[in-house]
């Protein structure tokens, strides 16, 4: 799940109509694939050239937009040091840890735990910038997440701190790399038009993960199978340059807000098809943190809390 970053937006009073009702789903079937898509292609590719990968496919789709819709590309060298910035800590730096993680945990799990970029987003929002103070409703929330997420992982699991256990804070550090992209959006990304922030991010990415990828995995393989070439262009072209457009829309039509609903549907998609297609099975720790997480972003949405108090 990606918070809203380019734009501050926390309108959660608008109705979703139909087609914001659909664009949601959509996006979150598209998210929720993208974890299965990233595992076929690890079995071929090596982790910092499959995010390379990522980046560079997506970045050039992205600069196509942005010359067909004639947006004003930015020339302030301080903007492309931000998008610098922002690449690392929206792409290079969740995208490699996460996709290190899936080596070693599954599809389902992985997406579980990616979920937790609400939680963390709220605790770096409140120490960033004195608007976001971190709320009784917010401390209630952000607790009721985390232990969601120890729930999932198994506390007991950190005695022996095996590859498994490591590479779940490895997909958690990746979601709080996610929390502070956010914040870092909001300080110097957010006079963007949202398509030129996001293509100047890929390119920002790109730049630092290309020639990381080169150094460490070595030159770039493009002879391979259909299999892994149809993950690549799924988890590069849908589900990251499609993905932010489709993400933008919705956040027009229906706002932050309801656009956190998303976070629910994600982990239910990637769950069923790490089930179907690579036949995982979770345990039942998982899914007693996940609705522990998902009852913390409730809570964090403030709606149902609202409710709440008016009923007393």
């Amino acid at each position: 799940m990606r918070a809203c970053r380019l734009n501050r937006c926390n309108d959660t009073t608008k109705s979703l109509s139909t087609r914001a009702w659909a664009e949601l789903v959509l996006l979150a079937l598209i998210w929720g694939g993208s974890f299965l898509s990233v595992h076929i292609a690890l079995e071929e590719v090596p982790v910092l050239t499959s995010v390379a990968h990522r980046t560079g496919w997506a970045m050039l789709v992205l600069w196509g937009v942005v010359l067909v819709m004639r947006l004003t590309i930015p020339r302030d060298p301080r903007v492309w040091g931000a998008f610098l910035v922002m690449g690392l800590l929206n792409n290079v730096i969740p995208f490699a840890l996460m996709a290190w993680g899936q080596l070693h945990i599954e599809v389902g799990l992985t997406s579980i735990l990616n979920a937790t970029t609400a939680v963390f987003g709220v605790i770096v929002a409140a120490i960033v910038f004195a608007d976001e103070r971190l709320s009784a409703r917010k401390l209630v929330g952000v607790t009721l997440g985390f232990l969601g997420v120890a729930t999932a992982i198994g506390l007991n699991q950190f005695a022996n701190l095996d590859l498994r256990c490591i590479a779940q804070l490895a997909v958690l550090l990746g979601t709080l790399s996610y929390a502070f992209a956010s914040a870092w959006a909001r300080l110097t990304l957010s006079g963007l038009a949202p398509q030129v922030a996001a293509a100047g991010m890929l390119t920002g990415s790109t730049l630092i993960i290309l020639p990381a990828a080169l150094l460490i995995d070595g030159p770039i393989q493009f002879d391979l199978m259909a299999q892994t070439w149809g993950a690549i262009l799924y988890y590069a072209v849908i589900a990251t340059a499609g993905a932010y457009l489709l993400y933008y829309r919705v956040l027009g039509m229906a706002g932050s807000g309801n656009l956190m609903l998303v976070t629910f549907l994600i982990p239910p998609v990637s769950i069923v098809l790490g089930w179907a297609v690579l036949g995982e099975a979770l345990s039942p720790r998982a899914y007693i943190g996940f609705a522990l997480l998902a009852l913390g972003m409730v809570v964090l949405d403030g709606r149902v809390w609202a409710w709440f108090r008016s009923a007393k």
